[in-house]
Parts: C-alpha cells; structure tokens; sequence
C-alpha cells in the first residue's frame, strides 16, 4: 500500500485554514490503486458473513459500493440531512471543523444484522461514532468500522473503543 499512500494529495487549509486535507482522488484516478483497494477490502471482509455495509456520505460509497456488490452484501448509505426520502433515524456529531448530521432510513438495517461501516477516512471519529450509534440504535451488529486512510494523529480510534477498528493506510502527522 505505500504506493497508493504515496499517491494520496495532501492540501493546506482546505476546507478552512488550519486543516490539512487528505485528497483521495489522485488515488482513484489510477484504476491500479483504485482496483488494489478494493481487492484489500473484498480480502479481508470476504469471509466475514456481513449482510449489509454503511457507507457515510459521500466518499466512503466509492469504496463500498464495489466491496458490497463483490462479498454480496447490500448497500446502506448513511446521508446528511435532508438527502433520504423516506422515514428516519439522525445522528448528529462533531467534525475537525464543525458540526455535522447523519440520517439512516429506519427499515435498512434489521435487529441482529452483522454490517460493516465503510468511510475513505478516519480523522477525529465523530461521523465513525455517529455512525456506530446509528446501527445500533436500528438493533444491528457493527462487525467492524473499516477505513482506507486513517489520520492516527488525531485519535479517531479512541471513539471507536467498543468497535473493531481497521484502516488500511495511516499517517502519523
């Protein structure tokens, strides 16, 4: 994976000054790292019997979208506000550079289902924990919280305490 982590764009004060944004597009421009990524995830979540996947708006559906379509799981995106039409269920959260909503329609996941959230990165936790908190309010099994880039400096994880965490690629600073 060095070579895809070598291919991610990094760019200063984006989306305000002071942040340093970690641009995943040069990454999925190149169909070979595209294409290595997707295979990591289909290798490891393959045997994991996970009936649906949740993808957090919007970056984490192009990384799910193929890993669900390819371990023959469905598809659940989770969505900010105002963006799904029918019955739900919010979660708001706090963001590196604000505050943030997340919505899950209330029929997509069933009690007991084991799913796998799915984001491109993992920074300050706040939309993974979001996440968590809204599977689990649906009655779901979040197997595990899987991301492809994972900025250890700022303690993600440590929200994620109660949930297995795996990321393919980190930076340290």
């Amino acid at each position: 994976m060095d070579d895809v982590k070598a291919a991610i764009r990094r760019i200063p004060d984006f989306p305000k000054p002071g942040v340093l944004f970690y641009d995943i597009t040069t990454v999925l421009q190149d169909p070979k790292h595209f294409k290595k990524i997707v295979d990591e995830l289909v290798r490891r979540y393959g045997p994991m019997n996970i009936s649906k996947i949740l993808s957090m708006e919007s970056r984490g559906f192009i990384f799910a979208a193929p890993l669900a379509a390819s371990i023959g799981a469905g598809l659940v995106p989770l969505r900010k506000p105002g963006k799904l039409p029918y019955k739900k269920v919010a979660q708001s959260f706090d963001l590196e550079y604000g505050t943030d909503s997340l919505e899950i329609h209330e029929d997509a996941v069933e009690k007991g289902e084991r799913v796998l959230l799915l984001d491109d990165l993992l920074a300050t936790g706040g939309t993974a924990e979001a996440s968590v908190r809204l599977a689990r309010k649906l009655g779901a099994e979040v197997v595990e919280a899987g991301f492809v880039i994972e900025l250890t400096f700022l303690g993600g994880r440590d929200k994620l305490s109660d949930v297995p965490v795996y990321s393919m690629i980190q930076f340290d600073s």
